[in-house]
């Protein structure tokens, strides 16, 4: 698989997802298929890593080395910046958007993401979840998306796009307002990650600071899981 091969990739995470849900929706009958978004995201990060495993070996690369990982290369200090970077960026553009969309910086949609699952599930999604999802994205968008295109901004546009679009089926709604407010959510953030890998090359520091984010939300599933009342009483303040 070379590099023009490789970009054809980057749509992969958001046409399974928008199957799964579809699909699984229909057959299943269940009419709450979004509220376990956590534990289908934490099987689609694992497929996904091993497809990356797996077009890695055809390059004749390891996961390591498609992505640029070196050890020793990162410092305490980049871990840090990067993460405040995520977190700054990614929440205030978030919120920013549901106020532009929805006129309320939480809407229910938002809240909707904090939705309880069985006790086993979202221990499950706690300890897997976060770190799972650091390697299948950054490894899909920055290993094979940013590193499988030459041009520049192309690098830098073209896996941002496709980063920010898979969160607009995480889950699947049929509702434009919620589609534009997942996808403006996350776009900035996702340009800002492949601009700074495109000029760094360094992954670790991104996944770090895109574990911790996603720690944050499976805390609150945690939360919302394991104290019985939580949810409702949260979606009661909306």
């Amino acid at each position: 698989m070379n590099k023009s091969k490789s970009i054809w990739l980057l749509p992969l995470r958001s046409v399974v997802f928008l199957l799964f849900f579809v699909l699984v929706g229909a057959i299943s009958g269940l009419s709450d298929i979004s509220s376990w978004w956590t534990v289908v995201a934490t099987a689609v990060n694992v497929f996904t890593i091993i497809i990356l495993v797996i077009c890695a070996g055809k390059e004749g690369k390891t996961f390591k080395e498609k992505i640029n990982y070196e050890k020793g290369k990162t410092s305490v200090k980049q871990v840090i910046l990067v993460s405040l970077l995520i977190i700054v960026v990614g929440m205030g553009v978030m919120y920013l958007s549901a106020f532009v969309i929805y006129g309320t910086v939480m809407p229910s949609a938002a809240a909707m993401m904090a939705a309880p699952v069985s006790k086993p599930l979202a221990i499950l999604v706690f300890l897997l979840l976060p770190v799972t999802t650091a390697l299948a994205e950054d490894g899909l968008y920055l290993g094979f998306g940013v590193n499988g295109i030459k041009n520049k901004w192309c690098a830098i546009l073209i896996p941002a796009f496709f980063f920010a679009l898979q969160h607009c089926f995480i889950p699947t709604l049929f509702d434009l307002k919620y589609v534009l407010y997942r996808f403006f959510s996350f776009l900035p953030l996702t340009i800002i990650l492949c601009w700074h890998y495109y000029k760094n090359r360094n992954p670790l520091p991104i996944m770090i600071g895109h574990a911790l984010i996603d720690l944050a939300t499976v805390i609150m599933v945690l939360s919302t899981s394991m104290v019985p009342g939580l949810y409702e009483k949260m979606l009661e303040q909306l």
